[in-house]
């Protein structure tokens, strides 16, 4: 069985962008937060619209999580 235990930080990034999309962020701002979060900078050293861009999304991204998860309890 050849199964892949890692991945690279590109793909990381595009499977971060690819849920954040599905869930509802939009096209660009899903790119921007999933190269803002696997930057690995630390939180001090983003700006203030990278960290305003960063919450929104997320936000957006948990609410529809807990709207799906409501839907499929049904």
């Amino acid at each position: 069985m050849d199964q892949r235990l890692f991945m690279s930080l590109k793909e990381k990034e595009e499977f971060l962008h690819t849920e954040l999309v599905r869930h509802g962020v939009e096209y660009h701002k899903a790119a921007e937060v999933a190269r803002i979060l696997l930057s690995g900078k630390a939180d001090e050293l983003l700006t203030e619209k990278e960290i305003q861009l960063a919450t929104e999304v997320c936000r957006k991204w948990i609410i529809q999580r807990k709207r799906l998860a409501f839907i499929h309890e049904q």
